[in-house]
């Protein structure tokens, strides 16, 4: 053989086992991509409905990415959650019904996730995932209750229950805002949702070699219905549409398009093979579809279902849910029919991210992750959802007991949603023994359910200074100021107290405000229509003044007062506090003798005994 042959022969041999290397390299790597534990992109929505999407048949709205996203997915289409915000997110993040965990409301003391609760965070963190949360939170803007001091470990969010509500920093009205990372105020440019998703993106881009749970939790398209005006032109010429609705319609677009960004992130990143990523809301439409009560006009789409956003029929609590995860070998376009729910979430993802996780707690919610990957039909089961928002929960208020199609409507009202999907028809009288059954289910649940029922205490002390605000006062028959628009208005409150647990004793000062500090206007004085979103259904008004003569604190059995100062911008009373549980009231006395709760007490740490 000639040397050519011979070293043509070698090239040969080299470039085969090159070929090989190569192969089993990416062989190996394919491997350890399946095997590795994958991430997890949580994105839920804000009041939207489903029947606000345009694969569930709304023919108006936009929202291409979604309906592909879909397609690549697999659907739950008998799924449900709370009939609210608040009390849903708290189900998703614990596996537990809003009235075991303290969040049976969305404002009054009942928003606040008890302490004792371990959160999906939780669990992912000490399994040695990255976490981050990005958005809404609305289980709690104080100490323990913050979403970085419940697993998350970097947090970029607003306060309260939307963006403008009464704990939400001063003027924030979705353009241009101060938000909260890690619970230090910092602002920046740009519409609410797309901040959200580009800090999600940012999260994702440097936990991308690291198992990570991304929890992007959106405000939009709650009230008010604030959106860039190229997003409401989309649907400005829509003569079906009422203008709260074009507007409301052009949030959900602009989720849409930062979803698509979201998706286009993970290819571009290589790993969405092995990313779970879910889209879900939290309760019924509130805007999305309406009937004019004179003459039955319809405006908007709700998928033929009675009820919308805290309605205890379908349309309430039965909302979109989407799951994508190439590397799971979930059926790509199946849509599920057996009932599920937000509390299967937790147990489920511990599944799907092999985490051996058993709650202590009773759990509302079972491991679906056979019925998602190999579809195995779920074991027949009960289901309860209600709607409280008030002081305490009250037995049989507002419920749906849920049974494959059934459903029981506070009790009395029976129906079957795949003959009757409108719940139009109670057939309660043709099927007695169905009502028994359900109703025997619901009672033995309640009393599992309200023996763990507590409210949430504050705790006060852990910082320097903190605040806490009227939208957290324990009111037992109306509703307090919960959002800014009501702050302007200035109509007294009467008062009501905070439960609250000082972490330890001291002489502690506290500041009784009619504006937070960051507004910096004295408390007597009016405050003007500083700016204004340029596309909103809830403009800015005038901050109303209020006079004030006294302002008083108690705190257990000790009271005092102090003499207001309507050009200070707060009123401001010492006292020596015992370390422990107890009880807060804060209000001033007007000049007519009225009195009212403060809106806003900051609270200083002085000193200890």
């Amino acid at each position: 053989m000639s040397n050519t042959n011979r070293m043509k022969n070698r090239n040969k041999y080299i470039g085969l086992i090159a070929l090989f290397a190569v192969l089993i390299s990416c062989k190996t790597k394919k491997s350890e991509e399946v095997n590795k534990q994958p991430n997890v992109i949580i994105v839920i929505t804000d009041d939207q409905g489903y029947g606000d999407l345009g694969h569930t048949g709304n023919d108006i709205i936009k929202t291409p990415t979604i309906d592909q996203f879909a397609n690549e997915s697999v659907s739950l289409t008998n799924y449900h959650v709370g009939t609210t915000c608040a009390p849903t997110r708290a189900g998703l993040l614990t596996g537990r019904n809003c009235n075991r965990n303290g969040v049976w409301h969305t404002i009054m003391g009942a928003s606040m996730l008890n302490r004792e609760e371990v959160t999906l965070a939780d669990v992912f963190q000490n399994n040695g995932y990255k976490t981050g949360m990005f958005g809404k939170w609305h289980l709690g803007d104080n100490h323990p209750f913050a979403p970085e001091e419940r697993g998350f470990q970097e947090t970029f969010y607003h306060g309260g229950g939307g963006v403008g509500q009464t704990p939400d920093y001063w003027n924030n009205d979705y353009f241009g805002d101060t938000y909260l990372r890690n619970g230090t105020p910092e602002k920046v440019e740009g519409y609410c949702t797309d901040v959200w998703f580009g800090e999600a993106i940012k999260f994702i881009e440097n936990k991308k070699d690291d198992p990570f749970l991304c929890y992007l939790s959106l405000n939009a398209p709650h009230s008010p219905y604030n959106v860039p005006e190229e997003y409401y032109d989309l649907y400005k010429n829509e003569e079906s549409l009422l203008e709260s609705q074009k507007r409301f319609y052009g949030m959900i677009t602009n989720v849409d398009d930062n979803f698509s960004k979201l998706l286009n992130k993970l290819e571009e990143l290589e790993i969405a093979e092995n990313t779970i990523v879910i889209f879900t809301t939290d309760n019924g439409t509130s805007g999305g579809y309406k009937v004019d009560e004179k003459t039955g006009e319809v405006h908007g789409y709700n998928a033929g279902m009675r009820g919308t956003k805290a309605s205890e029929y379908e349309g309430g609590h039965r909302v979109p849910f989407i799951i994508r995860w190439p590397n799971g070998k979930l059926n790509t376009g199946n849509s599920l029919t057996d009932l599920t729910a937000h509390v299967d979430v937790l147990p489920t993802l511990c599944s799907l991210a092999n985490i051996d996780y058993k709650s202590d707690k009773v759990m509302d919610g079972t491991d679906i992750s056979a019925y998602l990957t190999k579809e195995t039909p779920l074991a027949d089961r009960y289901l309860v959802t209600d709607t409280q928002r008030i002081s305490w929960p009250v037995k049989g208020k507002q419920s749906s007991v849920m049974n494959g199609n059934w459903r029981l409507v506070n009790g009395n009202e029976l129906y079957n949603t795949a003959s009757d999907p409108g719940q139009t028809d109670n057939i309660a009288a043709q099927h007695p023994e169905k009502v028994v059954k359900m109703n025997a289910f619901y009672d033995s649940w309640w009393e599992s359910v309200i023996k763990e029922t507590k409210y949430s205490t504050i705790d006060l002390g852990v910082d320097e200074e903190e605040v806490i605000t009227c939208h957290d006062a324990r009111t037992i028959d109306y509703f307090p100021p919960w959002n800014q628009r009501l702050i302007r208005e200035g109509v007294p409150m009467k008062p009501a107290p905070f439960f609250v647990n000082f972490v330890e004793s001291g002489k502690y000062l506290f500041k009784l405000r009619r504006w937070p500090s960051e507004s910096k206007t004295p408390l007597g004085s009016e405050i003007l229509d500083e700016r204004a979103a340029t596309v909103a259904t809830d403009p800015r008004i005038k901050g109303e003044a209020m006079r004030f003569k006294k302002a008083f604190i108690k705190i257990g059995n000790q009271e005092v007062s102090v003499a207001a100062n309507n050009e200070a911008l707060s009123a401001d009373l010492e006292l020596e506090v015992e370390k422990g549980k107890t009880e807060l009231l804060a209000w001033f006395e007007l000049e007519d003798g009225t009195l009212t709760n403060a809106f806003y007490i900051n609270v200083e740490k002085e000193g200890e005994n």
